[in-house]
């Protein structure tokens, strides 16, 4: 579907030969897929992530590898947060991701200590329901038809 719209949003760029519009459409489609990106490795995080926090508490390895998915998690959603390119169309939508983004940052920081997950608080803590909250918003971009 998302290929169609962007033919199709070239082609009408093309047609009307103006170059800012055709600038624009790139941003939407840059900032749709940078978005969607974000989702979906949330999404595939929130998939896992039961099954890596049970193995955690019997296999150090598998807390190595949950510790590192939530730090580079972390990182990705601090990089996304800081997008500046954010089309007009999806400004209200990206400061939504923005707050939701900020909310599961602070609430890997509290399941981490020194840089060590702390299963316990993992375990207690609202970061998978948090997740899938913000899943909810992959919807909102796919009808902004981006």
């Amino acid at each position: 579907m998302r290929k169609v719209f962007v033919v199709i949003s070239i082609m009408a760029a093309l047609l009307l030969s103006a170059c800012s519009a055709l600038g624009d459409i790139n941003n939407s489609v840059e900032y749709a897929a940078k978005a969607t990106e974000n989702l979906t490795y949330l999404s595939n995080f929130a998939e896992k992530a039961p099954d890596m926090l049970r193995d955690a508490a019997l296999n150090a390895e598998v807390k190595e590898n949950l510790e590192a998915e939530l730090a580079s998690l972390k990182e990705d959603l601090s990089q996304f947060n800081d997008i500046e390119a954010v089309p007009a169309l999806a400004k209200d939508l990206h400061q939504q991701l923005v707050t939701k983004n900020e909310a599961v940052i602070t609430e890997i920081n509290k399941v981490m200590e020194n840089g060590q997950l702390t299963l316990d608080k993992l375990e207690s803590s609202e970061l998978l329901p948090m997740i899938k909250d913000v899943q909810s918003l992959l919807n909102q971009i796919e009808e902004l038809g981006l």
